[in-house]
């Protein structure tokens, strides 16, 4: 029981700032997570934020293979509805004041300031990854053509993903 009142206390607290989008939180994520709790490896830990970007709600899907791993079956249901229980009550708390809060300026300057705290942060998640899973020279080389194959042309993420996937099984065969 202790375990599934420390995951709910866990999720509910990083639930409250995953509103905007799971990609902030990956070093926080990371710290809790593999650092601190020891509930995942570092390769687990790399092998869900990849695997997470295959569903809706980037990084919810680690929250569930987080509890998965540390409580079950019940630990990933308590895990996942604590991450998204507070950002759910947040949007329908504003969602009926919208009107009022988008004329605030207060409002405005406080977004234009959280802005670039959110690119650093995306930038540390992404070098905090590429440090960890970039370690041969092929690894470089499919970043640079899965960048130029999203940038430059209009195939999907996922086919993009599905097509990495195939490359990385291949390579490791």
């Amino acid at each position: 029981m202790t375990a599934l009142l420390k995951l709910a206390w866990l999720f509910l607290k990083i639930g409250v700032v995953f509103v905007g989008g799971g990609y902030v939180l990956i070093p926080l994520l990371h710290r809790i997570m593999v650092d601190e709790l020891h509930w995942l490896t570092l390769r687990e830990f790399l092998d869900g934020v990849a695997l997470s970007q295959l569903t809706p709600g980037p990084l919810a899907m680690l929250a569930t293979f987080a509890g998965f791993k540390c409580a079950g079956f019940l630990g990933a249901l308590v895990a996942t509805a604590c991450i998204f229980l507070p950002c759910t009550a947040l949007m329908l708390f504003l969602s009926s004041r919208y009107e009022r809060f988008r004329r605030i300026d207060t409002m405005k300057d406080l977004l234009d300031g959280v802005l670039p705290a959110v690119v650093g942060l995306v930038f540390a998640a992404a070098y905090n990854l590429g440090r960890t899973s970039l370690s041969q020279p092929r690894d470089f080389i499919l970043l640079v053509a899965g960048f130029a194959v999203l940038q430059f042309t209009t195939l999907a993420p996922m086919a993009a993903i599905l097509g990495a996937a195939a490359i990385g099984l291949i390579f490791n065969f």
